[in-house]
Formats: structure tokens, sequence, C-alpha cells
């Protein structure tokens, strides 16, 4: 009798399966009884070939090899799970397997992951999927009684292998292109691009324009404190027949000058005042239930989360403690059907601060089938996210953070819209108005749900009530002095919001999300994406704001500059995310969406190959820095380096394939001298940190790396120095961006102090030469930007790496696991 294979994404779902649908003997990396076997990748297990993997001169950068349009896309297992590809292969041609059950995560991903791995094992056997959007034991079970055919997922797996193929495409073609562009002047000047990535970078980039260029502009709000009856009130003043100008930041309040605010406040001083007033009722419902987006936008805003930690976490809430429904998801609906499945959940709540809210939602008959909650036109591949109705245990303090506010959502959106009574009260003081606004709850509504239960607790001020025909009288003024602020940075927050409407800040969530068919990459996507900007460097993130770099900036004035335009574009993006929808949901052919990205791709490295002149347009700013050779304050920025106007003195923005942010400039040029700061690049390709000076002769940056050790052409007196430690082979002393030890026999060993960005402290540095190697060092930087862990190990007098071995035993009749390997540091 035949068995069918189940593949699993993780080794945790592959081990949740088992546990729901029978009992399984444990062999080796999966699961088998008399009719299933069970096993799993680890997440990603095949990826697409690089360009010398193809053809060895392919991987030359340069334009000649420019582009790189494969006939057909080659397939290769990724290096670090072999192992785990080995093991699905044999399983797959196991003769007494005779179908395969695709159970990775249910989406556009989940279907590449199987997809690449069942098209490089060669199998051909039939395939059904599996389509999971809980992780419960009942949920597993009734997905597995319908299982769905492979015709049904073949417009899914077009649309991911599409996604793959075109981030390809560009993103190979792209920056191999703008590297080679930015390595004409000398150096390699590694300059990633991506198909999404870079249209995120284009958002945060103008808005940094905006931030450089802004000048901010003195302004005055006049305040008074009016006396009356029943106690004092303040109000501001306004202006009634303000009108918006072309004046961004005009507004109904601002005075632009002391002279006319000082006139308003003398004017009313001491003088009697009337007022009218206006009372509204107003209604607040409550925010629809969360897709992925919305919760990673409100984690940031609420906990400071990044949208990277927030994904991690409801995916762990969903797989590990099955609390919550699968979070990938772009939809903030239910299915039509799900009402008893919304009754049974709510029932199941017994948070003590959760329990009365639901159980009052239930009792009160207010959950009911209203197209807000209930709408299967809007729920694509997943439902928005809700709890399960498994009681959550064990959970960390960050994971109940997230668990709560799903939790709070799911109840509250059955509550009755919140109530307000909004005041606005007019001053009128000598002709001059003052406003003065209030807000209270009369009803709290779903607010109950969050703890807003009394009146007044809202933050707007609750207005002093007045009579009518109550005196009222101005007894103090008050100027105050303020100044313009310029735009917000992003925050991960922010910029999510933009990524959902293709760049748009949209602040209405209804429409927000009808655009979000548009939008920049995908909710399972945009963490990755913006954690991507900050690993190239593009972006930094402090605190909450994410601050483009000068990298950043100057990638998307090369791209303008050249007329590559298409990448800058968000809206353009967002189309073809919008394209790979119709891909799945069948409307759209594959080979005319990989026709459109195959011309694109070409029209970009043509653009490049073929720019004219050595400058490039863009919108530059002003540096504001003092020239060191004539002392005029200002120096004007073009693509490649800082010019005074004055003298003509010019200094290079990129100095060993690391371009100086603007701050850092700024720096060298009125101290002589920064550092050590990292990034640079040796001609072999190396990371290295440096101190940067400015040389005296030429006044040009140059590298200060301290005083030179032998061998380098001085012979450098130690005895002069205090040693930073001793080892059993010798005093070890610091030498700029070195470590020197002096031996008993005088010969001396050398080694940098920071080695791939990772800085050696000095006690692993003497158990290095007294053991022969370091303790298990974290954080090295692979050249191709990962980290990793590793010892320091010392060799006929050479520092290498040494790995750490597997910790998983071989299974008998398997190869032992190979010995740890050195490498070159």
């Amino acid at each position: 009798m035949g068995k069918s294979l189940v593949i699993a994404e993780k080794p945790s779902v592959a081990a949740d399966l088992a546990r729901a649908l029978g009992k399984f003997e444990k062999k080796d990396d999966y699961f088998e009884n008399d009719t299933l076997v069970i096993s799993s990748a680890i997440g990603h297990l095949v990826e697409l070939c690089l360009p010398n993997e193809l053809d060895k001169k392919r991987g030359k950068w340069s334009f000649a090899n420019l582009p790189i349009i494969p006939e057909a896309f080659e397939l290769k297992p990724i290096e670090k799970t072999t192992s785990r590809f080995n093991l699905l292969k044999r399983l797959l041609k196991r003769a007494d397997i005779t179908d395969v059950v695709n159970a990775c995560d249910a989406g556009r991903e989940g279907e590449l992951i199987f997809r690449y791995l069942v098209q490089l094992a060669g199998t051909k056997k039939p395939v059904r999927r599996l389509w999971l959007q809980s992780m419960t034991l009942e949920a597993i079970r009734t997905a597995f009684g319908k299982l769905r055919s492979d015709a049904d997922m073949l417009p899914l797996a077009d649309a991911a292998i599409c996604r793959s193929e075109s981030d390809w495409l560009v993103g190979i073609n792209s920056t191999r292109a703008m590297t080679a562009f930015n390595s004409k002047t000398g150096g390699f000047q590694l300059t990633p691009v991506g198909r999404v990535q870079t249209p995120t970078l284009s958002i945060l980039a103008e808005r940094e324009e905006k931030i450089l260029r802004f000048k901010p502009h003195d302004y005055f709000e006049v305040f008074a404190d009016f006396g009356a009856p029943q106690g004092g009130y303040r109000g501001r003043w306004f202006d009634p027949a303000f009108k918006k100008s072309e004046q961004e930041d005009a507004k109904a309040e601002r005075i632009w000058d002391r002279a006319s605010a000082d006139a308003i406040a003398d004017k009313c001083i001491g003088k009697p005042g009337a007022f009218t007033e206006e009372k509204k009722p107003s209604t607040q419902v409550c925010p629809l239930l969360y897709d992925l987006t919305t919760l990673q936008r409100e984690a940031n805003n609420r906990f400071g989360y990044s949208a990277r930690r927030t994904l991690q976490i409801a995916q762990q809430l969903y797989e590990r403690f099955k609390v919550l429904t699968y979070p990938r998801t772009d939809s903030r609906y239910l299915p039509e059907d799900y009402l008893p499945t919304v009754k049974a959940t709510l029932s199941k709540i017994d948070s003590p601060d959760l329990e009365p809210h639901a159980r009052k939602a239930l009792d009160s008959g207010w959950v009911k089938p209203t197209r807000r909650v209930f709408d299967g036109s809007r729920v694509t591949d997943h439902h928005a996210i809700i709890p399960t109705g498994v009681a959550p245990k064990a959970l960390d303090e960050a994971q109940m953070k997230i668990f709560t506010m799903v939790a709070q959502r799911f109840i509250a959106i059955f509550h009755p819209a919140a109530q307000f009574e909004t005041t606005t009260r007019i001053t009128t003081v000598e002709k001059e108005a003052f406003k003065t606004e209030g807000k209270i709850i009369t009803f709290p509504g779903w607010l109950a749900v969050y703890g807003r239960e009394a009146a007044g607790d809202d933050d707007a001020a609750v207005v002093t009530p007045l009579n009518l025909g109550d005196a009222i009288k101005a007894e103090a003024l008050e100027v105050k002095e303020n100044a313009t602020k310029p735009p917000a940075r992003f925050t991960e927050a922010t910029l999510l919001s933009a990524m959902e409407g293709a760049g748009k800040m949209i602040e209405d969530e209804e429409l927000r999300a009808a655009m979000a068919e548009k939008g920049l990459g995908t909710p399972a996507t945009r963490a990755a994406i913006i954690e991507g900007l900050i690993m190239d460097q593009y972006v930094v993130r402090q605190g909450k704001e994410l601050i483009v770099s000068s990298k950043g900036r100057s990638l998307i004035q090369l791209l303008r500059g050249i007329g590559i335009d298409a990448l800058c574009s968000a809206d353009l993006t967002g189309d073809w995310e919008y394209k790979l929808k119709q891909i799945e949901q069948g409307k759209l052919d594959r080979h005319t969406f990989m026709h459109e990205i195959r011309g694109m791709t070409e029209q970009i490295v043509q653009k490049a190959k073929t720019f004219e002149g050595d400058s490039v347009e863009g919108s530059f700013v002003d540096l504001e820095a003092v020239c060191p050779k004539c002392e005029h304050a200002g120096l004007k920025e073009d693509y490649r380096t800082y010019t005074c106007p004055q003298c003509e003195w010019r200094v290079w923005k990129t100095m060993a394939g690391r371009e100086f942010a603007r701050e850092e400039m700024a720096t060298l040029l009125a101290e002589r001298k920064i550092g050590p700061i990292e990034g640079f690049r040796s001609k072999m390709g190396r990371p290295f940190a440096a101190i940067v000076i400015l040389n005296e002769e030429d006044l040009k940056p140059g590298f200060d790396f301290g005083p030179k050790a032998e061998g380098d052409g001085e012979t450098l007196d130690l005895t002069t120095m205090t040693p930073l430690a001793t080892s059993a082979i010798g005093n070890i002393y610091e030498v700029g961006n070195s470590y020197i030890c002096e031996k008993p026999d005088g010969s001396r060993f050398r080694m940098g102090k920071t080695i791939l960005q990772r800085e050696i402290p000095v006690d692993q540095v003497v158990k290095m030469l007294e053991n022969g190697k370091t303790d298990l060092l974290p954080k090295f930087i692979s050249k191709k930007g990962r980290p990793f862990s590793a010892y320091l190990k010392l060799e006929g007098g050479k520092v290498g790496f040494e790995f750490e071995p597997r910790k998983a035993a071989a299974p008998k009749g398997k190869k032992k696991p190979s010995p740890p390997r050195a490498e070159a540091a």
C-alpha cells in the first residue's frame, strides 16, 4: 500500500501535524505510520543560481557582461541546509511514496519553497495542498480533510515563481550595473538595488530631502486665561477668516511677527468678553480587525517593536502556542460562515480583564454578521488575525502584549460605537477670537474593552460649563514663541502605512485597505524589506526613527540622475505587486508579467551603460561646513563630491568603497580627524575600520593607522609604551588599530583589533596566544553582510576561523560530521 509524503515548512509544524493526524514513529527527521510520512523543510532549501554559477564570465561585475537574462533559471540547494534537501529528495524518490502533500505555510512564499524543492528533486508524483489558517489540532484535522488539488494552486505557484525570478533579474542586473557605474572612478563600490527595496528607499529619501532643505520660521501664539463665575478656562487666539494657502506652515492660530502678537495681548488684557458655544454629539466605531501590516504598525507605535520582531512574535503565537490564527495575512475580514467560530472563540476567552467584555458581547446579542467583520469578498488566501480560543500559557511579556492586542480588537469590534460630546467655545474680546475645545465620553462602547469607562477620561480637556449671560473677563494673556518644524522622519509604523498605500500616506484605514492590493511588497515581506535596507547601510534605525544614510540618498540621486526612474517609483512597483496578485487569481498570464520585467531590466542596464558625462544631475543640498583651504562657509554638493564655490577645493564623498555621512564629513572638516569608523574595504575586498584624518600637505582625507610596526618600514620602540595585557607568550600592546605581542626572543606577532567588523577583546587575544584559539565569538559580519559566530585560531603565525561543529549526531551507517574547518581571517 502506497503512502503520502507530507512536507511542512518547518520542523515544529511537522511535529504538530504528526500529533494531529494519528500515531507516528519518529525516524531521523521525519515521522511515519502506515499511510503517511511527515517531514519538513527548514524554510528555503533551494535558491536560484547566481550568474557566476551559470557562466564564469558572468561573475565579473562589469557592463560588458550585462544584462544577464537567462533563458531558463537554474536551481541549487542552499549550502547550509543541503542535508535536509537530500533527506527530502530521498523520501520523494521512495518507491512506496505515491503522492505528496504540500503542507508549507499557506501563502506565496510557502508555495515557492515547495515548488523549488520538488523541481530540483526531480519528482513528478501527484501533489495536493494543505491550507492551514490555524494550528490547533482540530483545525489541522479539518484542513487535512479538505486538501486542495494541485491544479487549484498553479496560479499561486506562477505568482511565487514570478516574484522570485523578477527579484533576481532586477536585483542582480541593477546591483551590478549601479556597482559598475559607481566603481568607474576606482575601487569597488557595492551598490545593492532591489525591485521593492529601492522604491521603499525612495520614499524615505524624499522625506530626508525635505528635512535637509527645511528652514525653520518663527511664529507666535496668543493664549488668554478667562475668568468666569463657574471657574476659569483658557482659549487660544485664531483668525476666523483664515483660509488655506500655498504657505504649508500657515495655520489659523499662527502669527508670524512678535509685534502683532503683542498688540493682540495688550489690546485684550483686562477686557470683558462674550462667548458662543456649540455642543455636538459624535461617534467612533472600533477599527477593523488586524492584518499583519496593521498589527506591525500599531505594535511599533505602542511598544517600539520593529516590524520583523512583531512578525516573529505573531508567528510564535501561531505555530508554537496555537493562540492566534495565521499571521501573514493582508485581510482584515472574516468569511461569512465564521459566525459560529467567532461565538465559540469568544466563549473560551478566560482572561480576567477580557472575559467580562467577551461575555457582554455574547449576552447582549452584539455578535452579528455585519459586513465590517464578515465579508468573504475581502478575504483572499487568509482571513484577519484573531484568537483561536486556546488559552495563552507561558507567554513572555512581548508575546502577551501582541496576543492581548489581537484579543482586545477581536472583542472590541463586536461592541457598539463609542459616543462623545464635543464642545467648541468661541470667546470674543475686542473683536479678537479665542477658541476653547473639549471632549467627553458619554458612552464608552468598544472603548470599555481598553479600559476607557469614565466621562472625561479622554485626552482632551473638559470645558468649564457656563450659563448664558455670564460675565467673562480676559484676566491674563500669554504670547508663546515657537518655530516651525521639519517633516517627521518615518518610523516603521508610518513607513508600513506608506508601503501599504504604494507610497501614499493614507490616514483613512478603509481607504488604505482598498489601496493595499497595489502596496509595496506584501504583509509577509515588508519587515524583511526594511531590515534589508538597514543591512545594506542605506537606512539607520535610531530609536523609532528610520534615517536615510548618505549612501541611501546617493543611490536614489544616481537612479534619477541617469533616468532610471522606474526603480524609484512606488506606484510602478505597487502596480507589479497588483499584477502578481492577478496572477495568483488566474487573471494574468505569468509570461506577460515576466516579459515586462525583462524589458525593464534591459532598459535599466542600457541607461546605466550609455550615460554620458561625469556629473549626475540631482537634488543636492549644500553642506554646512567651512572650507579648510579658504575658510569659506558652505560647500556645494554634487553626486560625487563637496566643492568650495570660492576656491574650488574639492573632497570626494567616497573613500575605500565607503561613503561618508554628511555629519561625518562636517566633523572631519571641522576637527581634521574622525574615527575610527567602520565600513571601508581593502583592495582585496576585506572590510576594515580606520581613523580618517585631513592631511596637512594637500588637505585631502587619508587613513591614520597609528605608529607603524616592524615589517612596515619602521622600527617601533615598544619600551616607551605600557602593555595593555600580559600573556605567557609576551606583553601585548595596543598600537593604532592593531595588537602587537613582543615575544621574549624579540620577534613580534601583530593582528588587527577588528576582524570582519567585530572588535576582538584583548583577553581573547591572550587566550588565543596561550591556548591556540579564542572562545566562540559572535557577531562577525561576512562579506555578504550576514552575522556569524566562530573561534579565532592561531596556525602558523596566522589568524584563521574555526567554526563550531554541528551538534546533531550522525545516524548509524551515515558519514560522520566533517571536522572543523579553518579559513584565513
